[in-house]
This record gives C-alpha cells, structure tokens and sequence, in this order.
C-alpha cells in the first residue's frame, strides 16, 4: 500500500468509494450520480492535501485537509476520510490519518480539527485513539436527505504539540 497526492484518473474509484450505501452516510452529501460529483471531486483535486491509498492500482481510501487562513493558520481541518468497505480493519484510515497528521505537522500546523456524525460511534472511537478530543457537539448540523430528523456532530481537535 501506498499514499499519494489523487489525481483525475482516481475519479471513477474514490466516487464508487464516496457513494457506498456503507459511506455515504458520513460524507456530507446524499448519493448522487457521477455527473453531479464531478465539481465536487474537482474541488477535492484542489484542495492543499487530498490523498488516496492505493494497492495494486485500487484506491482503498482517501483524506483530504485544508489549513485554515488568518488568525487560524495553525489550524487545519481533515475531512473526508474514507476507506473502502471491503478494505476495512487493515489499518487503511489510520495510515492515511497518519500521513496527513505528519505532513501538517511538517507544514507548521500545531492543531487538527475534524468533525465526525454523533451517530457514528466507529469513527469518534478511530479518532480518540489517535488522540483527538471531543471540543463539543455541533446541534442538529447535519441532515440526510433520507433521515427525518437532524444529527448532532462531534467536533474534535487534536493538540500537536501534545502528540508525539
């Protein structure tokens, strides 16, 4: 396995990833066609780290992060990270995580914020043992089309200076 910087030949993998009835989800977007995520990938492709995971020319999984402008320049926020499902338990999400904690580290950036579905127990377990802490809830900040109700999210941050 191996990290990289995703590219526009990784469209048709990190969608197919993206819009997994498993991932989506926790995605920020309902399902959608093809077409439609085009200029959302495109705005993935643009982002200052948007990295894939590949084995054998498959896209396991993907990370993106933007460092915060102004005051906030110390500060990035990591988000989406996705691995594909039948890829899960092989340490894909932590490898990635690992990475672009490393690279905003080197970057200058001292603290990592990200967010993650109050209804999504797996991801906020993954987050805490690579260090991150709870900050507080967002209220009501997230709505599925599919879901009649809206989700609180978990904002988290994690200290660099406080990690190894």
């Amino acid at each position: 396995m191996n990290i990289r910087r995703a590219t526009a030949d990784d469209l048709q993998q990190v969608y197919s990833i993206y819009m997994h009835e498993e991932v989506v989800p926790y995605l920020g977007y309902d399902p959608m066609p093809l077409a439609q995520f085009e200029p959302i990938f495109r705005q993935l492709l643009a982002s200052e780290i948007f990295d894939v995971c590949e084995a054998d020319g498959q896209v396991l999984g993907f990370c993106k992060a933007i460092r915060h402008e102004g005051r906030s320049h110390h500060s990035a926020l990591v988000g989406p990270l996705a691995v594909r499902p039948d890829s899960r338990g092989k340490g894909i999400a932590r490898l990635l995580m690992q990475n672009v904690i490393a690279t905003l580290k080197a970057r200058g950036v001292s603290r990592i914020e990200l967010t993650a579905e109050r209804d999504n127990p797996r991801a906020i377990a993954f987050y805490e043992k690579l260090g991150f802490k709870h900050e507080g809830i967002l209220r009501k900040a997230y709505k599925r089309a599919t879901d009649a109700h809206y989700t609180d999210e978990c904002l988290m941050a994690l200290l660099l200076e406080d990690h190894g």
